[in-house]
C-alpha cells in the first residue's frame, strides 16, 4: 500500500501549477478573474435555454469531477454554481439565450487578449481538462486569500 508523502504532489496542485504557467502576467490574471466566471455562466446559460434540467445536469457532471480533484474546490464551485443558476432561473427567460451569447463573446475576446498580452496560448489547447481547471485557477486566488485550504 503506498502512503501518501508531502514529496507526491497531488492533481489539483500540478494542474493549477500546469494552468499557471500561462497566466503569470498580472493583466491576463485579471482578466481572467472576470472572464472565466463570465464563461462558466454563459455556458450554463446557454444549455439552460435548451432545457433547465440540461445546465443542472452539467453542473453535477463538472461537480463530480470537482469532488475527485479536491473536496473545497468542489464546495466554492457548488456555491459558484448554485448562484449562478439561481441567476438564470430569475432572468426572464425569453432572455437567457441572448444574454448567454453576447457574454460568451464577449468574454472568450477578453480572454484572448489577456493571452495576446501574456503571449501564451491559452492551456485548453494542450490539454481539454484546462476548461474545467480555470474556475479553479479563479477560486484558488479567493482560497488563498481567505486561507482557505484546498
Amino acid at each position: 500500500m503506498t502512503t501518501f508523502s508531502q514529496s507526491q504532489e497531488r492533481q489539483i496542485d500540478s494542474l493549477l501549477a500546469k494552468y499557471g504557467e500561462s497566466h503569470l502576467n498580472p493583466t491576463n490574471e485579471v482578466i481572467h478573474f472576470i472572464c472565466i466566471p463570465a464563461i462558466v455562466f454563459s455556458f450554463l446559460g446557454m444549455i439552460w435555454a435548451l432545457h433547465p434540467l440540461a445546465a443542472v445536469a452539467v453542473t453535477i457532471a463538472s461537480l463530480l469531477y470537482y469532488f475527485r480533484l479536491s473536496v473545497p474546490f468542489a464546495i466554492g464551485m457548488l456555491l459558484m454554481s448554485g448562484i449562478m443558476l439561481w441567476i438564470l432561473s430569475v432572468l426572464p427567460q425569453s432572455q437567457v439565450l441572448n444574454v448567454s451569447l453576447v457574454v460568451f463573446v464577449v468574454a472568450w475576446i477578453g480572454q484572448f487578449i489577456g493571452h495576446k498580452i501574456e503571449g501564451k496560448k491559452p492551456s485548453f489547447f494542450d490539454d481539454l481538462r484546462f476548461l474545467l481547471i480555470g474556475p479553479l485557477f479563479v477560486l484558488s486566488f479567493l482560497y488563498r486569500r481567505f486561507r482557505i485550504a484546498y
